[in-house]
């Protein structure tokens, strides 16, 4: 073979598969146009479709819009035709109520000008009878006017004074009745001591050599003790005593542990005076501590400042006309708590108040200006409510109360300190105050005699039977009553008993 041969033969193989690969291809190429022409055309009729359905859609769409509209539009006239049928029926039915009234202003201008006509006839008839009343009793009109209207006015004097007498008396037997039954049932509740602690200011020696060791060498001795303590120990002839004297009740009282304790001990010189006072000084103030916490725990007072604590503690070596303050601090808290429950009222309110009503006492040695002033700054110093504050200060009327648990206070500081036996008074004050209290009466116009009875609690009035009426006995009790008030002063409240009587005396012969 010729090596032409293989150089052909490639080239017409090769040559041959071009060819074949381009048939090939050109075959594809129109099976794929006539596939997507296939698709085109089934999408054009789809969405030709799809468009008929829309549109058919949108018709019914329009169609119902349209009824819609026609029937709400109907609806519309109807109600409208509806409101125009009651406007009409209000409209005739207004100019009937208009006509009626017409008629009826009508009538009543017709009415009314018949009463003026029927009034100036009755003027004048009334004119010529007052001027034939004039004539028959020789009498002017404004006379005869004072005559009545003074008639008029005593016996409305006369009706009010009766009325007045029965308001009171019924008033005054429930007031009394109710009060008495809350006092009654308050204090049978409360059980308390006759008689207030005094504070001591004797101490007892062992015997009269004592007195010479506790004055000591040149005096040193009480010399230390009085500078220590601010007291004074007087030293005289009473046998196996020494007196301490001084105007703070603390002092005294530290005074009289020290001692006491110097007295037991034995050796006594300015060192262990020294000791044995700073020792005191430190029980005392345990002791007011204790006693401060004792008195809130016994009332059931809670929360209360520790220095408000430690002021009532201090009233334990405080009195008043021989009254412990803080047993007296403690009786009214009690008995204002009980009465406030017996009323109904806040009795956590009147036991806090009441247990703080004299908190003053224990700084008035200290502090210029009254218990209750003093008080006052305390209780706001340490933010007691406003309600405390005025329970306190109202309790001797110095301030004018702002509810009734303070009213209730200042009747259970009254109760506290009037009450048999609890406070001391000299027989001279109480001869004088007796003879202040018939004297005030005396004085008093329509008073025959007064006697003061029942310790002073009660005056008894026997008045004049030609000078004062019965009903003017009332007028006279009341005015007594301010007298006292005003001129005296006295614990607790008096009885002022006004008595008339009229008595007719004959003979048989």
């Amino acid at each position: 073979m010729d090596w032409r041969f293989w150089i052909i033969l490639p080239l017409a193989g090769f040559t041959l598969g071009w060819i074949i690969r381009w048939l090939y291809a050109r075959f594809q190429l129109t099976a794929s146009e006539q596939n997507a022409e296939r698709i085109k055309q089934d999408a054009i009729k789809e969405a030709e479709a799809k468009k008929k359905e829309i549109l058919l859609e949108a018709k019914d769409l329009v169609i119902r819009e349209r009824n819609q509209q026609e029937r709400e539009t109907r609806e519309r006239k109807a109600e409208l035709q509806r409101y125009e049928r009651r406007v009409f029926q209000k409209e005739e039915s207004i100019d009937k109520k208009i006509a009626q009234i017409e008629k009826t202003e009508q009538i009543l201008g017709e009415k009314e000008k018949s009463f003026q006509e029927r009034e100036e006839s009755l003027d004048k008839e009334e004119e010529r009878y007052r001027a034939e009343l004039e004539r028959i009793s020789g009498l002017s009109t404004e006379e005869a006017k004072a005559l009545i209207i003074q008639d008029l006015e005593n016996e409305a004097k006369h009706d009010a004074q009766s009325l007045i007498n029965k308001i009171e008396q019924e008033a005054n037997l429930a007031g009394e009745k109710k009060a008495r039954d809350v006092l009654v049932a308050t204090i049978q509740r409360l059980a308390t001591e006759v008689t207030g602690e005094v504070t001591v200011a004797t101490v007892t020696l062992p015997n009269d050599e004592m007195k010479g060791r506790i004055i000591g060498r040149e005096g040193r001795n009480i010399r230390a003790i009085e500078t220590l303590t601010g007291v004074d120990l007087i030293i005289d002839d009473t046998p196996e005593a020494v007196i301490l004297s001084g105007f703070d009740p603390i002092k005294r009282e530290i005074a009289r542990i020290s001692l006491e304790k110097l007295i037991v001990d034995g050796r006594i010189h300015p060192a262990r005076i020294e000791e044995m006072v700073e020792k005191a000084e430190k029980e005392v103030t345990n002791i007011i501590k204790e006693e401060g916490e004792h008195a809130c725990f016994e009332i059931g007072v809670h929360n209360l400042h520790p220095e408000l604590v430690k002021l009532l503690g201090r009233l334990k070596y405080r009195t008043s006309y021989g009254q412990n303050v803080l047993k007296h601090s403690i009786e009214v808290a009690q008995l204002a708590g009980l009465m406030a429950g017996e009323l109904g009222l806040d009795t956590k309110v009147a036991k806090r108040a009441g247990l703080l009503h004299d908190i003053g006492k224990a700084l008035d040695h200290e502090i210029e200006g009254t218990h209750v002033d003093i008080g006052i700054d305390v209780l706001r110093k340490y933010r007691e409510s406003d309600l405390i504050i005025n329970g306190m200060s109202a309790h001797h009327g110095d301030y004018e109360p702002k509810s009734l648990e303070a009213i209730l206070i200042a009747a259970a500081d009254a109760l506290s300190a009037a009450r048999p036996g609890a406070r001391r008074e000299t027989l001279e004050t109480y001869i004088k105050r007796l003879q202040k209290l018939e004297e005030i009466a005396n004085t008093t116009r329509g008073v025959e005699h007064s006697y003061a009875i029942q310790a002073g609690r009660e005056i008894r009035i026997i008045a004049k039977p030609d000078e004062i009426g019965d009903d003017e006995i009332a007028y006279l009790a009341r005015e007594i009553s301010q007298k006292i008030e005003s001129e005296l002063e006295y614990p607790g409240q008096i009885k002022v008993n006004v008595i008339r009587e009229t008595r007719a005396i004959d003979y048989a012969k």
